[in-house]
């Protein structure tokens, strides 16, 4: 995400905490088409967690939200990760499908990195 920021695509939102609450804020702001999505990955990450009995699987949801969140906050990082998976959805090789998924995955790691070490 330093490399989006230094092109100038400044974020929308500051980086929100890394809770449920605010991760849904946020994603109600930056991404509201994505807010069902949130709910059942949040629900379905508490549900796992009283089944295993282990927090690990809310740790996982915050984590994987927090992450797209931050790739929301910049639209040109949006843009670019968005067209990126569609792109990979319509490719009719093999190997262009991996170039557009390791664009995407890139984008989602550098935006993971920037919120750990936040």
């Amino acid at each position: 995400m330093q490399h989006a920021e230094a092109a100038g695509d400044r974020p929308l939102i500051p980086r929100p905490e890394r809770t449920p609450g605010a991760l849904r804020a946020a994603c109600a702001v930056v991404a509201p088409q994505l807010l069902a999505a949130y709910d059942q990955a949040k629900d379905q990450a508490l549900a796992e967690a009283v089944e295993h009995g282990s927090i690990k699987p809310v740790h996982a949801y915050l984590d994987h939200w927090a992450a797209l969140i931050e790739i929301e906050r910049h639209p040109e990082a949006a843009k670019a990760y968005h067209r990126a998976e569609y792109l990979a959805h319509l490719a009719t090789a093999l190997d262009e499908a991996q170039e557009h998924l390791t664009m995407a995955s890139g984008i989602y790691r550098d935006a993971a990195k920037a919120v750990r070490d936040a």
